[in-house]
């Protein structure tokens, strides 16, 4: 079974040794064991350190393309390496390595596609108060729209099956971790989760500016998710006051008609109703159309699946030969 540790980095030159000395050497039941370097477009030395410390295999993006979009290239390449195990973690050594081993126990055994490091936010002493809130309610609400039990849906430490790794494709450029689990949810794939500590903190962290940029950005994130995956949920949500107030308003006017209230006064009533009522209706309509859309997409993702398939099939038998 071969294992392969991916760590994206952008300008990771000083913290990159640090992160690779705690990673594990060998690992029960693992036969293969490399490491993989994502650089994304690194302005310092990152991509020499690596090559110096003997990293396995190194990528490099010519430009900075975000942490999203070197976590999928770094899954696409465990994959034509032949990875059976993927296990990603940041490049600042924020999750000691030492807890590798035990996060792929259940990816090994067949228990769990993909196994997330709970970092326990309440017992970090460096967070703040709201942050610690944030992160739980941004946890929660990702259990919520996911139907996964994932107590730190923020944490990149992560281990997935080659079938995970196979099925997963990343469609934002902020963060991966709450697309991956959202993804995993719908895929009907099982995700586990395990206590872990942290580290220290080595630098400040670059993928939130501020608490307003991350929370923006992550409110931002769930949302877009919960509408490419729920598409007809999500307009039913918003159709639903338009058609609620529009037939509040028809009620009206048919209350004064009936009631001989001067009815020819309240015809403002029906008209404003039934404005409404289209609008919940034409959203409504979209909903349907996306959610026709969606089953599309659905199809074009077992198709990617069954063509990575077949690329990593057609690559190790000419490895063979």
């Amino acid at each position: 079974m071969k294992l392969i540790i991916q760590i994206p980095c952008y300008n990771e030159a000083e913290t990159l040794p640090e992160t690779l000395a705690g990673l594990p050497t060998t690992i029960p039941g693992i036969d293969c064991l490399e490491t993989l370097v994502i650089d994304d477009g690194s302005q310092d030395e990152t991509t020499a350190v690596a090559q110096s410390l003997g990293v396995t295999h190194i990528i490099r993006h010519p430009q900075n393309r975000g942490l999203a979009r070197a976590f999928q290239t770094g899954l696409d390449a465990c994959l034509r390496f032949g990875a059976d195990i993927i296990v990603n973690t940041d490049a600042d050594n924020q999750y000691p390595g030492r807890f590798i081993p035990q996060l792929t126990t259940a990816v090994q055994r067949g228990e769990a596609d993909i196994v997330i490091g709970n970092r326990q936010v309440e017992a970090i002493s460096h967070f703040s108060p709201i942050k610690k809130l944030l992160q739980k309610l941004g946890s929660w609400t990702v259990r919520t729209v996911s139907g996964t039990a994932v107590p730190d849906a923020a944490s990149g430490f992560r281990a997935y099956s080659r079938e995970a790794a196979l099925r997963l494709n990343i469609l934002t450029r902020f963060s991966y971790t709450l697309e991956t689990i959202i993804q995993a949810g719908k895929l009907g794939l099982t995700v586990q989760s395990m206590p872990i500590e942290t580290n220290a903190p080595t630098r400040p962290s670059r993928l939130q500016r501020n608490m307003w940029h991350f929370i923006k950005a992550q409110a931002g994130t769930i949302m877009r998710l919960y509408a490419f995956y729920e598409p007809l949920r999500t307009f039913s949500y918003i159709a639903f006051p338009f058609l609620i107030v529009g037939l509040g308003a028809w009620l009206r006017f048919f209350y004064f008609f009936y009631t001989n209230q001067n009815p020819t006064g309240h015809l403002q009533s029906i008209t404003i109703g039934t404005g409404l009522i289209l609008v919940g209706v034409i959203t409504l309509i979209f909903g349907i159309q996306a959610d026709i859309a969606s089953k599309h997409r659905q199809l074009t993702q077992e198709m990617l699946y069954r063509l990575k398939k077949m690329e990593m099939k057609q690559e190790s038998e000419s490895k063979e030969s």
